[in-house]
């Protein structure tokens, strides 16, 4: 009886303190000043690591897309100066061999033919 007794006194007692806020002493900051320290520490630069690595990986997702922008860019300024480049060697050709051929300034008709 005594036992159980002294067991719930602890039990209220521990609780107590948990509420109250006087769970953890000053003595035990005391003992552990060092372990404390280091544990805060390392999850500070746990931390600090973390955003790091975040903003790094946002910031080449952002350069990945812009490098995606300026490849088309690039793909489709090239073409365009390929056709052009094209276009003008054939009319020097045409000029040079004087076949008297000319540029179209309308796009050619397709004439249907139904029985």
């Amino acid at each position: 009886m005594a036992k159980k007794k002294v067991a719930a006194k602890k039990r209220d007692n521990v609780f107590s303190k948990v509420v109250q806020g006087r769970w953890i002493s000053t003595n035990f900051f005391a003992r552990n000043a060092i372990t404390l320290i280091a544990a805060l520490f390392f999850m500070m630069v746990y931390i600090s690591n973390k955003y790091e690595c975040q903003t790094k990986m946002e910031t080449i997702q952002r350069l990945e897309h812009q490098l995606e922008i300026v490849k088309t860019e690039s793909v489709r300024e090239r073409s365009r100066y390929m056709s052009r480049t094209r276009e003008s060697a054939m009319n020097a050709m045409i000029d040079t061999l004087r076949l008297g051929l000319e540029v179209q300034e309308r796009p050619p008709f397709s004439i249907k033919y139904s029985h």
